[in-house]
């Protein structure tokens, strides 16, 4: 379970103004299986997305993750809770999937003929053996996501957060990962401009000028959504 206490969150500004709010008030009981969030450019989203595992630290308040604090216990809610960017050339940070999902597996299997074997079976799982061994760059969009969620699945969090996961796929690999998300036994929560991915979700939270605006089930948040955004 994730919680957020008056959380407030600022970012340095320049002229008389000060530090910009980039979120305020946010107070949070994150605990369904799946969750989303959806607004505009700009709302808040992926400053509240990136809270979660620690990527950004509160101003004022606490998140914590099953009982770990954000700002005392980093590694530890690293490894509870994976984090996969929008853009998965941002993630995947290694010449092939393969030694990608390798490094994620680093810390925990020391030897390296198996951490090479357990990293093939893990793309194995996803449908990715045939091109474990090829260049990033040389992937499809949908391949490149899939190779940068195996490679935070590998390390085995019980909460996924994903920002905008199938904003830059055409619809046969959009629909690939939101079916995977599906799926999944993890805790998912996604930041998302995709109704329908949101739609599938058991809560949906609004986030609008740093505040959360709306939070309910699907249907009624993304219809406050169309309305604000009208």
């Amino acid at each position: 379970m994730i919680t957020l206490t008056g959380v407030v969150v600022r970012a340095p500004a320049g002229g008389p103004s000060g530090a910009a709010v980039l979120l305020d008030g946010i107070d949070l009981v994150l605990d369904q299986r799946r969750i989303a969030l959806i607004g505009a450019n700009g709302s808040g989203k992926s400053t509240l997305l990136r809270l979660l595992n620690g990527l950004v630290l509160p101003s004022e308040g606490a998140v914590v993750v099953d009982g770990h604090d954000t700002r005392t216990a980093a590694s530890t809610v690293r490894r509870l809770v994976g984090f996969t960017f929008t853009d998965p050339l941002s993630q995947l940070v290694l010449p092939t999937p393969a030694d990608d999902v390798e490094l994620s597996l680093r810390s925990r299997v020391r030897n390296r003929a198996e951490r090479r074997a357990l990293a093939l079976d893990w793309l194995a799982r996803y449908g990715l053996a045939e091109v474990a061994d090829h260049s990033v760059y040389d992937l499809s969009g949908g391949e490149r996501q899939l190779a940068a969620l195996v490679s935070v699945l590998a390390v085995e969090p019980s909460v996924l957060v994903c920002d905008e996961p199938t904003t830059l796929l055409d619809l046969r690999n959009r629909n690939t990962v939101a079916n995977l998300l599906a799926e999944l036994p993890h805790q998912v929560i996604v930041a998302t401009h995709d109704l329908e991915l949101a739609g599938r979700s058991e809560r949906v939270l609004l986030v609008d000028g740093g505040r959360i605006v709306a939070d309910g089930t699907p249907d009624d948040v993304i219809a406050h959504y169309r309305r604000l955004m009208a």
